[in-house]
C-alpha cells in the first residue's frame, strides 16, 4: 500500500499551543475529506528539555503519514498553512508496538522525530546497507525503544520540495528512555563507549551537517 508523507513547518512564529492546535485541525480536516486507509500526525508539542546531550532542533514541525486513500492529498495539503513539501515513502517497522488507544488521542510516550540526508561521496547503495544493515539494528540493540517506524523516501510530489532521504519516528515508552542518558545509551557503565558507538555509526551513512531531529508526539488520526 502506498504511503505518503507531507511536512508542514511554523507559520508567524506560532507557540506551541497554537501550532498543535493548527495541525491536528488540518490532520482531521484531511481524515474527513480523503477517507483514507489511516492517517497518523507525528509533531513537536512542547518546549524543549534546557540540557540535553541529543542535538534537537527548536523550530516546529509536523508529519502527516497517510495511506490508502482515494484521493490526491496533494490536492489539499498543498493549500494548507505551513505546508513545505511531500514525498512518496517506502516504510518498514522493524519493531511495533500493539496500539490499544483511542484514535485521537496521543500514543503514550514520547517520540523522536528524524530527518536526514545520504552522506556525501557515498553511494546509494552503500547508504542503504549502512541504515538498515548497520544503525538499525544497533538502534534496537541499545535504544530502550518500543517501536520503530522507517521511511525511505522514493519520491518528490510537488517538484519543488526540499528533498530528504530518510525519515525516522522511534517512539519510546517514557519521556526519560529518550531524554536521560543513561537510560538513552545505558546501561550507565556503557553510557560513553554506547554514545561513542552511535556517533561514529551515523556520521558513516548520514550527512550530519544536515540533519532534523525534533521532540515529538503521534496521533493516529485514523487507524
Amino acid at each position: 500500500m502506498q504511503k505518503e508523507i507531507h511536512i508542514f513547518r511554523e507559520v508567524e512564529r506560532e507557540d506551541y499551543a497554537r501550532f498543535h492546535s493548527r495541525m491536528l485541525g488540518q490532520a482531521r480536516e484531511l481524515a474527513g475529506e480523503l477517507g483514507p486507509g489511516s492517517l497518523r500526525i507525528t509533531l513537536t508539542t512542547g518546549p524543549l528539555p534546557r540540557l540535553s546531550v541529543i542535538p534537537f532542533r527548536r523550530d516546529k514541525i509536523a508529519v502527516i503519514s497517510i495511506t490508502g486513500s482515494g484521493k490526491s492529498p496533494l490536492e489539499m495539503t498543498a493549500n494548507m498553512d505551513g505546508f513545505t513539501g511531500a514525498y512518496r515513502v517506502e516504510e518498514a517497522i522493524p519493531l511495533a508496538y500493539e496500539k490499544n488507544w483511542a484514535d485521537g488521542t496521543a500514543t503514550p510516550g514520547i517520540c523522536l522525530l528524524t530527518l536526514f540526508h545520504r552522506k556525501p561521496g557515498i553511494s546509494r547503495e552503500q547508504f542503504m546497507a549502512r541504515w538498515h544493515e548497520g544503525h538499525t539494528p544497533l538502534s534496537l540493540r541499545l535504544h530502550p525503544l518500543y517501536n520503530y517506524n522507517r521511511n525511505v523516501v522514493t519520491g518528490e510530489l510537488t517538484g519543488a520540495s526540499p528533498w530528504f532521504d530518510g525519515i525516522v519516528e522511534e517512539q519510546f515508552r517514557e519521556k526519560g528512555d529518550l531524554l536521560n542518558p543513561l537510560r538513552f545509551f545505558g546501561p550507565p557503565l556503557k553510557v560513553p563507549g554506547h554514545m561513542l558507538e552511535v556517533w561514529k555509526d551515523s556520521r558513516g551513512f548520514i550527512d550530519m551537517k544536515r540533519i532534523e531531529i525534533y521532540l515529538a508526539t503521534e496521533y493516529h488520526i485514523v487507524s
